[in-house]
C-alpha cells in the first residue's frame, strides 16, 4: 500500500500565495491617488467596455486587478452587500471599512481553503469623506489582509517602479489634473523604458466630495483625459464633464455599462472560476 505524498501546511500556503502572486503580476498596474476634492483612479486599460474600477455606493468605489470572473464576482457581491445594508438600516451604514471586512473574509477564507485555488486578485475599496481627512483606501491582497493606505496606493504589474516614482513626485493636497499626470507617469514609469501613455488607453474616474449629487463617482472621458495630458484627441466629454455630467446608472443617463477590467483569463486557462461566497 503506498503512502499518501504528504505536503506541509507551511509549504502548502508558500505555494499558493506564489501562485496567486504570479497571476497577479501578469495584469496592468492601477493607481490610486489622493487629491485636494477626493480619489481618483488610474489605470491603463485598452477596453472601453470592461473596467477596472467601478461604482459600489453613494461614496465607494471598488478597483481591482487580476482575473476579471474573479474579482467581477467580488465587485457584485459588494454592491448587493451594500444594497442590503443600506435598505434595512441607513444609505449612511455602508461604509468603506465594512466593505473592506467583509472582503476581508472573504479572501482569506478562499486562500486557506484547500478545495479551491486562491484567487487572483487585489483589491482597492475606497471612500470619500466630506473632508480629505475623512477619505479612505483600503487594499486587500489575495489572502484576505487589510492595509490602510494613505496618499498613494500602486498594485498589480510593475507596482514597485510606480510606487518608487509616486514617492518622489506625490504632492499632498494637488488638483485633479496634477494628481492625473503623476499618476499617468507613475504608470509609464514602471517597466524597464520611461514611456508617454496615451488618453485613449487609460480608464480614470474619481470619487469627488465636490459633486452635487449623492453619487461621488464619474468617470472621465478620453476628451478630457486628452485635454488633461496633451497628449491625446480632445474629443466630446462623452456626457462625463468635470461639472457632474450625468453617470451610467443615473437618472438621466442610459443603462449602466457592464463592469470588469481587460484582464481576463490567461490563454488556455478556463474561463469559469468558484462564485465567490456571499458577503456577510
Amino acid at each position: 500500500m503506498s503512502m499518501p505524498f504528504y505536503v506541509s501546511p507551511e509549504q502548502l500556503m508558500k505555494d499558493r500565495a506564489d501562485f496567486a502572486r504570479k497571476g497577479i503580476a501578469r495584469g496592468r498596474s492601477l493607481v490610486v491617488v489622493q487629491y485636494a476634492d477626493g480619489i481618483v483612479f488610474v489605470s491603463e486599460n485598452l477596453s472601453q467596455a470592461l473596467h477596472k474600477v467601478s461604482e459600489i455606493y453613494d461614496r465607494i468605489a471598488f478597483a481591482a486587478v487580476g482575473r476579471y470572473n474573479e474579482f467581477e464576482n467580488l465587485r457584485i457581491a459588494g454592491v448587493r452587500l451594500a444594497d442590503m445594508r443600506g435598505y434595512a438600516y441607513d444609505r449612511t451604514d455602508v461604509t468603506g471599512r465594512g466593505l473592506a471586512n467583509a472582503y476581508a473574509q472573504t479572501l482569506g477564507t478562499i486562500f486557506s481553503s484547500g478545495g479551491e485555488k486562491p484567487y487572483e486578485v487585489e483589491l482597492f475599496v475606497a471612500e470619500v469623506g466630506q473632508t480629505a481627512e475623512g477619505d479612505s483606501i483600503y487594499r486587500l491582497t489575495y489572502d484576505g489582509q487589510v492595509a490602510d493606505e494613505h496618499g498613494f496606493a500602486v498594485m498589480g504589474g510593475s507596482a514597485e517602479q510606480a510606487t518608487s516614482y509616486l514617492k518622489e513626485h506625490y504632492q499632498p493636497g494637488a488638483s485633479l489634473e496634477d494628481a492625473i499626470r503623476v499618476a499617468v507617469q507613475a504608470l509609464g514609469h514602471g517597466g524597464p523604458e520611461t514611456r508617454t501613455v496615451p488618453a485613449g488607453n487609460l480608464e480614470v474616474a474619481v470619487l469627488d466630495r465636490t459633486r452635487a449629487q449623492q453619487r461621488k463617482f464619474k468617470r472621465l472621458s478620453v476628451g478630457q483625459l486628452g485635454r488633461i495630458l496633451g497628449n491625446g484627441a480632445a474629443g466630446p466629454d462623452d456626457g462625463a464633464g468635470p461639472d457632474g455630467g450625468a453617470e451610467p446608472g443615473e437618472p438621466g443617463a442610459g443603462p449602466r455599462p457592464p463592469d470588469g477590467p481587460p484582464d481576463g483569463p490567461l490563454p488556455g486557462e478556463p474561463d469559469d472560476a468558484p462564485v465567490a461566497p456571499p458577503l456577510s
